[in-house]
């Protein structure tokens, strides 16, 4: 008793032995600081394991009968993993990009002068209205965005949302005669979609984008068409005006590539299918119209480019797309290709290392074969990847048609149209590979100097970047871009 009565209070109150209660002590006091650790670790906005959320997307379908006019429905899809609220409308809003010219980095390439931002996903497909004004992008967030790009250098850019119907990822875009005309090309479960969303108004559609405070009018969906290639997916869409030829009524046609060999031209006005060619070369690898409108060129798995003639009526109407010419001399696959701006030439790069710029304005209907005007090795410095390829992927040639926009992988360069030499190089471009390009087809004020040209490219780094024309050699006869 004695021993208990002089004892530590602490101790004859738990009933412990001194070293039971130092570790029961110790144990509380962890148990407390884990309990801290994890409040204070939560992110922001996260919530306790005991709860969940889910959002709910309203979106307007449409009837998918080829033949039929559309008609609007509603459909309802979980978006899950979001943790903003999904729109509740199909249709467009304006909106403001989350960003625009990044502040100075310092690993920016200094070519690169401003970022579209707004994207939630990989972007893969863009394309500029005729004016230069609106910039048209596809994103596998399925949304199509328009925006407005008059002001090139702006902080932020407004934007009109399109979202597209559940089931549809969008894979390319291209903008009609002006930019409330929206043509989508996606892939479904099934094969392909094509599909145009414009105003309800032709006056309206008419007005769109004139004037840099002109709100673009809310485009509806005016036809779809599924399973445009039967079960096979599209990987290219390309947009022409008619403008050749004396029946020629600047209507607006666009030709989708299939992964096949098959290659379709449509009408905007009405989506009907007004020509079918085959390149019966075991895979496209893409296909492009001329500015013109009048030719058609499929690149694909052999070194053999095919083109094709936009033939059309007295009434201005598509009535045949005919075999007109091929140019050989590739001794690998043709990667890609463009035309230049008065349609009278062909770019082409293939897995063989070579770039060939050749001249088709020839009289193809007496035989004549169309011209090689230059060959041009792959630059070595043009390849800043260790261990890849060393082809070029895609291509763009510039308005003016002396400078070539290419791409290997994240790799961007610009070459010099008359001695094929590199002028400028953008390694890792973007965080991934480069999955689009294209010049603005009007010049801009990019904070330098007025009539600037511009390059846009996307990627699956949610963003769509703005380049300036590099400044070619003097030296070499050319000037300044």
């Amino acid at each position: 008793m004695a021993g208990a009565a002089g004892g530590s209070p602490a101790m004859v109150i738990a009933g412990l032995d001194p070293p039971v209660f130092v570790a029961a002590a110790v144990g509380a006091v962890t148990l407390v600081l884990l309990v801290v650790l994890f409040v204070f670790r939560l992110p922001p906005g996260a919530s306790s394991p005991s709860s969940s959320s889910s959002s709910l997307t309203s979106t307007k379908a449409t009837s998918v009968d080829d033949d039929k006019p559309v008609r609007k429905q509603n459909t309802h899809a979980t978006s899950a993993g979001s943790r903003k609220k999904a729109p509740t409308h199909s249709h467009s809003h304006w909106k403001a990009s989350g960003g625009g010219a990044e502040k100075a980095q310092q690993h920016r390439h200094p070519l690169c002068f401003n970022t579209v931002k707004g994207h939630t996903d990989a972007v893969t497909g863009l394309h500029f209205s005729p004016d230069g004004r609106n910039l048209a992008t596809a994103c596998t967030d399925r949304v199509i965005r328009v925006f407005k790009v008059a002001d090139i250098t702006a902080k932020s850019f407004k934007f009109l949302r399109i979202d597209l119907p559940v089931g549809i990822m969008p894979v390319d875009v291209a903008v009609g005669g002006n930019a409330s005309e929206v043509v989508v090309a996606g892939q479904i479960l099934s094969g392909a979609s094509l599909s145009l969303y414009a105003p309800a108004s032709t006056a309206v559609s008419a007005a769109a984008g004139k004037g840099d405070d002109f709100k673009l009018p809310e485009p509806e969906l005016k036809w779809e068409k599924r399973r445009v290639h039967d079960n096979r997916s599209i990987i290219k869409l390309s947009a022409a005006s008619m403008t050749h030829g004396q029946h020629a009524k600047g209507g607006v046609i666009v030709a989708t590539c299939s992964e096949g060999t098959d290659v379709k031209v449509w009408t905007i006005a009405d989506g009907r299918c007004v020509g079918t060619v085959d390149s019966n070369q075991l895979c496209n690898h893409m296909a492009a119209l001329s500015p013109s409108g009048r030719f058609l060129a499929a690149a694909a798995f052999t070194g053999d480019v095919k083109i094709w003639e936009v033939c059309t009526a007295k009434d201005g109407q598509v009535k045949e797309v005919a075999r007109a010419m091929q140019l050989k001399g590739h001794k690998s696959a043709v990667t890609w290709l463009c035309f230049a701006h008065d349609s009278e030439k062909v770019v082409t790069a293939s897995k063989d290392g070579k770039i060939k710029v050749w001249n088709i304005n020839v009289r193809y209907e007496l035989s004549e074969d169309p011209r090689c005007l230059h060959t041009f090795d792959i630059p070595e410095n043009a390849n800043q990847q260790k261990g890849g390829v060393h082809y070029f992927d895609k291509l763009a040639l510039s308005p003016d048609d002396r400078i070539l926009a290419c791409t290997i992988g994240c790799t961007l360069c610009w070459l010099d149209m008359e001695t094929g030499e590199v002028i400028d190089t953008a390694e890792n471009a973007h965080d991934g590979h480069v999955s689009c390009l294209e010049w603005s087809p009007q010049r801009h004020n990019t904070g330098k100097g007025v009539n600037a040209m511009v390059l846009a490219t996307g990627g699956p780094d949610r963003k769509v970047k703005l380049w300036d024309a590099p400044v070619r050699d003097p030296s070499r006869g050319a000037g300044k871009t």
